[in-house]
């Protein structure tokens, strides 16, 4: 067996860190649940401070939904590195025999995994409570589909440029919500075009461009900010 061989793939060190994550969660469920139940208490405060109207409801409800959204993925943002920062699992990360951006993007795949798409699988249902026209929850699904992926990626950036603080929990926020702004603006704008019977594709097509291009550069920067933080 040569040394070439031996060392590990870039799918058997991608399975390695997924099964450490879902065990690592499985031991915390109960912080696992929070950005769960963060999103369904902003639904909920949003339907009781408007009054419970069905019509005004059911016109802020993909907007409400985008924000939910938003905020649980912000939620759980400042812990994407700094577990592994605080017990030496990131030194061992720039030492292993695989680039240091796939790691990277597979932590940022568990995030967005772990905390976004039980949203998603949750929408139609947050949708009834917001009474959310049944015509419009496609083009809400396809947004979220598009948009919460590219929120991780971007969060993983801002994540990794800020590990070596020991309190960067407002930090995190202020700079993570001006990159997430646009993508807030096209996920929910999206969803309103729909309503008033445009075609909501520019937006989607807009989402999926930044989609592609975090997925390409967001890995890359972020391993750049770790390197730059652990040196």
């Amino acid at each position: 067996m040569n040394a070439a061989s031996a060392l590990p793939s870039l799918t058997g060190a991608a399975r390695a860190l997924m099964t450490r994550d879902l065990r690592l969660l499985w031991r915390r469920r109960g912080d696992a649940l929070q950005p769960a139940l963060f999103a369904l208490l902003v639904v909920v405060l949003f339907a009781l401070a408007l009054g419970g109207e069905k019509a005004r409801l059911a016109s802020v409800a993909p907007a409400v939904l985008w924000v939910a959204v938003l905020l649980a993925g912000l939620l759980a943002l400042d812990t994407l590195f700094r577990g592994d920062a605080e017990d030496g699992s990131l030194e061992q990360w720039m030492l292993a025999p695989v680039p240091l951006a796939w790691l990277v993007a597979v932590r940022t795949f568990m995030h967005w995994a772990t905390t976004a798409l039980p949203l998603l699988v949750a929408t139609p249902a947050l949708g009834e409570l917001l009474h959310l026209p049944r015509d419009q929850l496609p083009v809400l699904l396809a947004s979220l589909a598009l948009g919460t992926p590219l929120l991780s990626l971007l969060g993983a950036v801002v994540a990794a440029l800020t590990v070596g603080m020991r309190r960067s929990g407002i930090l995190v926020a202020l700079l993570a919500l001006p990159l997430y702004v646009p993508v807030l603006v096209f996920g929910a704008g999206s969803v309103a075009a729909a309503a008033q019977g445009l075609d909501p594709g520019g937006a989607l097509l807009l989402l999926g461009a930044g989609l592609v291009l975090a997925v390409v550069l967001a890995p890359l920067a972020a391993a750049a900010a770790i390197r730059i933080a652990l040196t």
